[in-house]
C-alpha cells in the first residue's frame, strides 16, 4: 500500500451504506406479479450496483418500467429508516479521514435524493466533498464518467485516488478513469469477482485504508 493517496470515492449501496436487503426487499416488492416465478435475492445480487433502470428492464422483461421505477422508490423510501445502517466503522474511518484533510467523494448510480437521504440518516453527509448520483452522468459507471466528474470537481489526480467499491462497476468505472481501484471484502458479490475486474486492492476493514494515507500506527477505538 502506499501513503500518497489525497482522495477517495466511494460507491454507496454495499459499500459504505448497508442497504443490501433494502435493496433486495425493494426489488421483490416492486416486481411482485411481473417477474417470472421464483424471482428471489439470487437473481437481484448479481446486478446491484447498476443503474435502476436497467435491472427492472432485465428482471421484468419489459421496455418501459417507469411504473416499476416508482414502485421500487416507494418501497424503498418506506423501508429505508428500518433498513439501512453504515458498514463498520464506517463513520469513524470518513470522519478520520476528513478531519486529516483527504478529500472524500461518492459516486453511486442511485439518484440524489435517496443518496443524501442515506448520507444524512447515518451520520455521514458533513465528511463527504462531492457526490456525483445518477441524476449528474450520461453514461453511469461502468464508464468512467462519474468517477472522472467526481475526480474535477474535487480538482483531484486520478494517481492520487482511490475509488472504492463493492461490484464490477465500480472497478471498472475506477480503472477506465486511471484512479486505484479498491474493491470490499464484505460485497455480496465476493472478492474474487471484484479482483478479476481489476481491483487493486480489497478491504477487508474498512480500517483498512488508514494504511493509503500513512495513519496505519494511529490508534483509532470504535465509537
Amino acid at each position: 500500500m502506499t501513503g500518497n493517496i489525497r482522495t477517495m470515492l466511494f460507491d454507496l449501496d454495499g459499500t459504505i451504506l448497508d442497504t443490501n436487503e433494502l435493496i433486495i426487499r425493494s426489488f421483490i416488492e416492486a416486481l411482485k406479479g411481473v417477474a417470472e416465478e421464483g424471482f428471489g435475492r439470487e437473481h437481484i445480487i448479481p446486478s446491484m450496483g447498476e443503474p435502476l433502470t436497467d435491472q427492472l428492464k432485465r428482471f421484468s422483461g419489459l421496455e418501459e418500467v417507469s411504473h416499476l421505477v416508482a414502485a421500487y422508490r416507494e418501497v424503498n423510501l418506506r423501508l429505508h429508516d428500518e433498513l439501512v445502517k453504515p458498514f463498520e466503522y464506517v463513520v469513524d474511518v470518513l470522519r478520520n479521514l476528513h478531519d486529516k484533510g483527504i478529500q472524500i467523494g461518492v459516486v453511486t448510480t442511485k439518484m440524489r435524493l435517496t443518496t443524501e437521504k442515506g448520507l444524512k440518516f447515518v451520520g455521514i453527509f458533513d465528511y463527504v466533498d462531492a457526490i456525483i448520483t445518477i441524476d449528474d452522468v450520461t453514461n453511469p459507471k461502468p464508464h468512467p464518467e462519474p468517477v472522472n466528474k467526481a475526480i474535477a470537481l474535487l480538482g483531484a489526480d486520478p494517481a492520487t485516488t482511490l475509488m472504492v467499491g463493492d461490484s464490477v462497476v465500480d472497478i471498472k468505472s475506477a480503472v477506465a478513469a486511471g484512479t486505484v481501484a479498491v474493491g470490499v471484502a464484505w460485497s455480496l458479490k465476493g472478492e474474487k469477482l471484484l479482483s478479476e475486474a481489476g481491483a487493486q486492492h480489497i478491504l477487508h476493514d474498512m480500517r483498512d485504508l488508514y494504511a493509503f494515507v500513512g495513519m496505519e500506527s494511529e490508534p483509532f477505538a470504535k465509537r
